[in-house]
């Protein structure tokens, strides 16, 4: 049950547009020209420093959670010190592009031009990155062979160590920070996490100050002693370690908030926040405390989750549409002696979602053979709202492969999932896991073209072409991949976080230097359903039915299917041969071949930080985009139309045979491999799931899905009908969440083209 505050803070996130503030890149600005001689991790600490000590804070009506990165809800923050170039070219277009739009003043504008531009420009991390890449990478960039991601913004991507901080406080990191200072004190690393330790606490005391000063003016009884309880929760927490389960929720989202000033960053994610928690939760119940002050708690931290929305540039919205903040929280899943975690705050976390049913957070279900059915059936419950929460991973295949990474079998056993569904251990991991995008479909389209001419090419040829392609672009993919990582060193060290990543303290080293215990680099192989149906045609028409030779087929791709002749064969590549996602072994193994070839040669691979490459298959929004950039296909897509969504669904239309079908489709690839994390997406009738009945066929689906040991599913449950209508008439839906990739958004507030292919996706019945 949602309470009239609950309901007053999430009409407050949305009653005006979304801003742009440009407070944090002032500050961190004026700080920069202050320390131009000094040690970039110094010069990052002062200027974190110098945003937690004069941003603006506020604590909006009825808030008994206090932080806000923002004056203003949902407002998006700049770092021009990661990439100055893309909003100084939209600044006059930001606010009205298709997608992601954000207001900015004419005088913000200037000031943007005149002060952080004129600045940031030639000095900025982005530059450093382009002036460091080969004319190679930059090649495949620009003709969409593979991406690289984050080279315009701070780290995230990442679970910080949450439970160090609430079980020990900031005082006991700032001591122990200070004695390895004092045996090391030519140590940056040590100095910088100081700097930034104490300014977080300073930080946090200004909130006590703001709530004290708030109450002495407030005539409303009740809401005075709401403001005087944030005010003593702060002042405590800004040094001691929190005992109850509110003060542990303020003093997470304090730490949340500080982080993201710190880099500005997508998916600092919340990791196992049914675990980390539940002590607090247990003894606040114990000492009787009511469910009904604990929900309300937690729906309070949900909202706040939601007032953080990242700006992205108009390239970057299309691969990352509908603000994927990324705080991810996974439920359930399995204690480190391998028994099964679910707990009552698990339970509560799906129930307070309920009530909320906002894209944020992420919530995710770990699911495995001693998940039990109360907890599975809560989760079916949850779906069955629509908006894609929760999203559901699979121990029995995760934790394996975890093994494979070299990771110890606790530490598997207690992964957590960032940003979409990306694969981490909490506290412990630095994962880059949105490194790059690596467009497998391009590499077919390359191979096909160099292979056209030749003579007597048999079908084992062009298998053997596309692998020759995978081994030469996956070289240049990690050079590139490696100069972002040491743009992230050298330019945007993270002191705070990096004091919440394990043994980051005891080595003396921020994340970025290869501090963590586990470094990974992840990068996302794309397109594999389409790639599967094209070589399953080409097997069939050219090398069974001999139909047309590779030549023609490969002139008609060129052509665009243009003329009478190509129409038909592109009629006949449609709905002659069977598609991905049908349970067909000869044509899944196709697929299967050449992404667990793809993956075995991506982790041969190592970073700058001393660790391996890890393959994914996840699209974000980046199957339309790519697809833009693909010429027509075997598979009878044509020239710029979109790639299957998600990574591992079936082509848009083409899963005929039902949802079961789909499953065993995916099976078939070696999902051990993608531990950096896959997606598929599956799209229901809401009438699927109607009544007890629809619960427990769902449950049985689950159940299927874990024992075939796939790694990851999400659902829409929503009808075409009522997509249609949200999209001609936006001011009646303006509350209605779907499933967009590993994250949901608004769908109204998503461009046309995404909003048709999720209106595209096949509708399943069980």
């Amino acid at each position: 049950m949602i309470t009239k505050r609950v309901k007053k803070l999430k009409e407050q996130l949305f009653e005006n547009k979304r801003e742009i503030s440009l407070e944090r890149a002032l500050l961190y600005t004026e700080s920069y020209k202050k320390t131009e001689n000094e040690a970039t991790i110094i010069r990052r600490a002062k200027a974190t420093s110098n945003i937690l000590e004069n941003v603006n804070i506020s604590i909006r009506p009825g808030e008994i959670i206090a932080g806000n990165r923002t004056i203003k809800p949902r407002s998006g923050i700049v770092s021009p010190e990661m990439d100055p170039y893309w909003i100084y070219n939209e600044l006059d277009t930001i606010e009205n592009r298709d997608q992601d739009q954000f207001f900015i003043s004419e005088k913000d504008k200037k000031i943007y031009r005149e002060n952080l531009y004129s600045y940031w420009k030639d000095r900025s991390m982005k530059d450093f990155i382009n002036n460091k890449i080969s004319r190679e990478v930059r090649e495949c960039v620009s003709k969409d062979i593979f991406k690289l991601n984050q080279t315009d913004k701070g780290q995230g991507h990442i679970i910080m160590n949450f439970q160090l901080v609430l079980e020990n406080g900031l005082d006991k990191i700032i001591n122990t920070v200070n004695d390895r200072l004092e045996k090391n004190k030519e140590n940056d690393y040590y100095k910088a996490a100081l700097i930034v330790l104490k300014a977080a606490k300073r930080h946090i005391l200004r909130y006590e100050s703001l709530a004290l000063d708030y109450a002495r003016d407030e005539n409303n009884e009740k809401r005075k002693k709401e403001l005087l309880e944030i005010g003593r929760i702060s002042k405590k927490v800004a040094s001691k370690k929190p005992e109850t389960f509110y003060e542990a929720c303020q003093l997470l989202w304090y730490i949340s908030i500080i982080a993201q000033y710190e880099s500005n960053a997508s998916s600092l994610s919340l990791g196992r926040f049914d675990q980390y928690m539940y002590k607090f939760y247990k003894n606040d119940i114990n000492r009787g405390e009511s469910n009904e002050k604990i929900s309300e708690l937690l729906q309070c931290l949900w909202i706040k989750t939601n007032d953080v929305v990242l700006i992205r540039s108009a390239e970057s919205a299309k691969y990352f549409a509908g603000f994927p903040t990324g705080y991810t929280i996974a439920l359930g899943g399995l204690t480190e002696r391998g028994h099964s975690a679910v707990n009552e705050l698990s339970y509560l976390c799906l129930e307070t979602y309920q009530d909320i049913l906002l894209p944020q957070p992420n919530l995710a279900v770990r699911v495995n053979e001693l998940i039990e059915r109360g907890f599975l059936n809560k989760t079916v419950e949850t779906i069955r709202f629509g908006t894609g929460v929760p999203q559901i991973f699979n121990d029995e295949v995760i934790v394996p492969g975890f093994l494979n990474r070299s990771v110890t079998l606790e530490d598997a056993r207690d992964y957590g999932i960032v940003g979409c569904v990306e694969l981490s251990i909490p506290g412990k991991t630095y994962g880059l896991h949105d490194i790059a995008l690596f467009n497998l479909l391009k590499i077919m389209e390359i191979s096909l073209k160099q292979l056209k001419n030749e003579k007597n090419v048999l079908f084992e040829d062009i298998i053997s072409k596309i692998k020759e392609n995978i081994d030469k672009y996956i070289k240049l993919v990690v050079v590139g991949s490696n100069i972002v990582d040491k743009g992230h060193r050298q330019y945007a060290p993270v002191p705070f976080l990096s004091c919440l990543i394990e043994n980051c303290i005891e080595k003396g080293e921020d994340i970025t230097e290869g501090g963590a215990k586990y470094n990974f680099s992840g990068v996302q192989g794309i397109g594999i359903a389409n790639l599967s149906d094209s070589l399953y045609a080409l097997k069939k028409i050219v090398y069974e039915e001999k139909r047309v030779t590779l030549k023609e087929i490969v002139s008609a791709l060129e052509s665009n299917f243009q003329g009478e002749e190509y129409e038909k064969l592109r009629v006949r590549l449609i709905n002659r041969y069977d598609k991905y996602g049908n349970d067909n072994d000869e044509l899944d193994n196709i697929g299967s071949d050449i992404l667990s070839y793809y993956a075995k040669k991506l982790e041969t691979y190592k970073n700058v930080r001393g660790g391996i490459f890890t393959p994914g298959a996840y699209t974000v929004s980046a199957h339309i985009p790519l697809g833009a950039k693909v010429s027509a296909t075997p598979d009878g897509r044509q020239d710029g139309e979109q790639l299957a969504d998600g990574g591992l669904s079936p082509m848009v239309g083409k899963d005929r045979l039902g949802p079961t079908a789909v499953l065993k489709s995916v099976s078939k690839l070696d999902n051990y491999l993608t531990t950096n994390g896959s997606l598929l997406n599956v799209k229901f009738n809401p009438k699927t799931l109607e009544g007890q009945k629809g619960i427990n066929k769902m449950a049985d689906y689950l159940l299927a899905f874990m024992k075939l040991k796939i790694q990851h599913i999400q659902f829409n449950v929503v009808s075409h009908e009522t997509l249609r209508q949200a999209q001609k008439h936006p001011e009646k839906y303006k509350g209605l969440v779907v499933r967009v990739a590993g994250y949901s958004a608004f769908f109204v507030e998503l461009s046309k083209e995404i909003q048709d292919d999720i209106i595209a996706r096949t509708e399943h019945s069980l």
